[in-house]
């Protein structure tokens, strides 16, 4: 099927059904576009033939059933381009304007490309087809789920060893200042008597001079407050800025909910590990290795946190800010 679209007065195509649905979903296509393909009897709202949703499944219809070719005609272009055609169609340069062109991007030029879009009928286009930095953003050895590149492992890997990193040079003058202190390790030892671990450690805070504590207390209240800014505003920890990964949501691809982000992919998972770090570093190691075995054995790099939150672990792109369209 070759469908084409339109958007105020500007028409482009043929596309397949699977670039408009990757269109729809990423937002460059907007339920108020105008569709049509062989089938309809005019140009339609795309938000009427779906619903309302981002996802466009076409009814069959008879393939002997007759084109109207006066329909795809009935679209013009941009009014400062010249009509060359007469026939009340504007074409520029001899080429219908492109989908680039449509949504005010540089056209690409197109070799062999008609003014008349029913002789055009025959040309399948490429399924490689992206609105954003798709192909940019990919090589060879990426992973590529609709409209995003996943991001690798070892850059999920680095960005958690940058997170920690900025934790401990936090923490560094508290570490600094326990150094100097006959701290008896053996009494956090003892999992049976978390009491008494507790209370050593109150003791030992309290042999810390006050200026040390502030000044760590400042440090990682205030590294906490930085990532949670950044996680809100760009889904991407410190370390994920740093290695050009971003958390969005499996569906839309877009940022996920403040709940998704904060609730459970930060604050939960914060809780989890301080927990299991209380107990035993092996135990909180051991279930971050698991995070990640379990993202390399899967076809979308998909670990327990994500399936958790129900995010994806991407490379970072702009377009993955944009908000999609509201239904009107």
């Amino acid at each position: 099927m070759q469908i084409f679209l339109a958007r105020n007065n500007v028409q482009a195509g043929p596309y397949a059904l699977d670039q408009l649905n990757i269109m729809l979903t990423s937002g460059e296509v907007t339920l108020d576009d105008l569709v049509w393909h062989e089938g309809l009897d005019k140009w339609q709202r795309i938000g009427d033939l779906t619903a309302n949703q981002y996802s466009y499944r076409p009814v069959p219809t008879s393939n002997n059933a007759p084109v109207n070719d006066s329909i795809i005609n009935n679209v013009t272009v941009f009014p400062e381009d010249s009509d060359t055609s007469g026939k009340g169609s504007k074409i520029q340069d001899g080429k219908k304007l492109s989908i680039d062109r449509l949504y005010g991007k540089p056209e690409r030029p197109k070799p062999n490309a008609k003014a008349d879009m029913t002789t055009n009928r025959q040309h399948v286009p490429s399924n490689n087809v992206s609105l954003n930095k798709t192909k940019q953003l990919a090589t060879s050895k990426d992973k590529v789920v609709g409209d995003v590149v996943l991001a690798p492992i070892m850059s999920r890997i680095l960005a958690a060893a940058i997170n920690a990193l900025m934790y401990l040079l936090a923490i560094f003058p508290l570490v600094l200042a326990l150094t100097k202190m006959n701290v008896d390790y053996t009494k956090f030892q003892d999992l049976q008597n978390m009491d008494v671990a507790y209370q050593y450690s109150m003791t030992l805070m309290e042999s810390i001079p006050s200026g040390t504590l502030m000044i760590s207390q400042v440090l990682v209240f205030g590294l906490f407050a930085l990532q949670l800014v950044f996680i809100t505003l760009r889904g991407q920890s410190l370390g994920k800025l740093i290695t050009g990964i971003r958390v969005v949501d499996q569906t839309t691809h877009r940022l996920p909910s403040f709940i998704k982000l904060i609730g459970t992919r930060t604050l939960l998972l914060f809780i989890i590990y301080n927990l299991l770090f209380s107990f035993t570093s092996f135990m909180g190691f051991l279930v971050i290795a698991i995070n990640y075995y379990m993202a390399s054995k899967s076809s979308e790099n998909i670990g327990w946190h994500d399936k958790l939150a129900k995010t994806l672990v991407v490379k970072a792109d702009n377009n993955q800010l944009v908000k999609p369209p509201k239904i009107k």
